[in-house]
C-alpha cells in the first residue's frame, strides 16, 4: 500500500531531520531514520505475533536509508527543521495510525485492539526519535499528540466495521487524524490537564 511507504518515509524523514539538529554523521541520520521509521510498527507486529514487516519486505528498510541520505544532503535547506519534523510527524502518525489499526483489525478481528494498535503505530516511532535523541518530546508536548491517532484510528475502524469501502475508510482516519493534529500544531489545541491540589490531611 502506498500509505505504507509513505508513513515509513515520513517517519523517517524526521528521524534524520532530529539527527541533523544534533550534527550527527551519516551513520547517526541512517540509525534515527530507522529506529522512527519502523519502529512502531516493529512494536505493532510483535505485540501481534505476526511476523515483523520489515522482516518479510526489507523494502522498508532501504526507504529509510534513502530517506536519511536525502536529508543529509538537504537538511541545511531548511530554516526551521524543528518545525518540518513537527509537521513530517504529524502527516506519518495520521498515516500509520491507519495502517495499524487496518494491521491489528485484520490479525485479530477486535475493534478495540485494532484502535490501541493504531494509536501505538503511530506515535510510538516519534517517542522513540526524541528519546534517543534528547528532542523535546512530542509525548509531553501540550498540544494534541496520542488523541489524534486514537481518533484517527476509531474513525477508520468505525467505517470499516459500518461496511464502507477501504478506500473510504483509509481517506476518513487519515483525515480526522492528520485535522486534528495539524489545528494542534496550528491553533494550540490542547485537552484539559491534571492540576495539583492539596493532598488530604493524613491524621483525618
Amino acid at each position: 500500500m502506498a500509505l505504507d511507504y509513505a508513513g515509513v518515509s515520513l517517519f523517517a524523514a524526521t528521524g534524520a531531520l532530529a539527527a541533523s539538529r544534533k550534527e550527527l554523521d551519516v551513520i547517526g541520520f541512517l540509525f534515527l531514520a530507522a529506529v522512527t521509521g519502523i519502529g512502531g510498527g516493529t512494536v505493532r507486529d510483535l505485540v501481534l505475533g505476526v511476523p515483523v514487516f520489515w522482516i518479510v519486505q526489507p523494502v522498508y528498510i532501504l526507504a529509510c536509508a534513502i530517506t536519511a541520505v536525502v536529508i543529509f544532503f538537504t537538511a541545511h535547506l531548511l530554516e526551521s527543521r524543528y518545525r518540518w519534523l513537527l509537521w513530517f510527524d504529524a502527516i506519518g502518525l495520521a498515516a500509520y495510525c491507519v495502517i495499524g489499526a487496518d494491521k491489528g483489525l485484520s490479525v485479530t478481528g477486535s475493534a478495540t485492539v485494532a484502535v490501541v494498535m493504531g494509536m501505538l503505530t503511530g506515535t510510538l516511532g516519534g517517542i522513540l526519535r526524541d528519546v534517543l535523541a534528547n528532542e523535546p518530546s512530542v509525548l509531553l508536548r501540550r498540544e494534541v499528540y496520542v488523541t489524534a491517532a486514537l481518533l484517527g484510528a476509531l474513525a477508520f475502524v468505525a467505517a470499516e466495521t459500518a461496511g464502507l469501502n477501504q478506500i473510504t475508510s483509509v481517506s476518513l482516519g487519515f483525515a480526522v487524524a492528520s485535522v486534528i493534529r495539524g489545528s494542534a500544531l496550528a491553533f494550540g489545541w490542547t485537552l484539559p490537564t491534571y492540576r495539583s491540589r492539596p493532598g488530604r490531611d493524613v491524621g483525618r
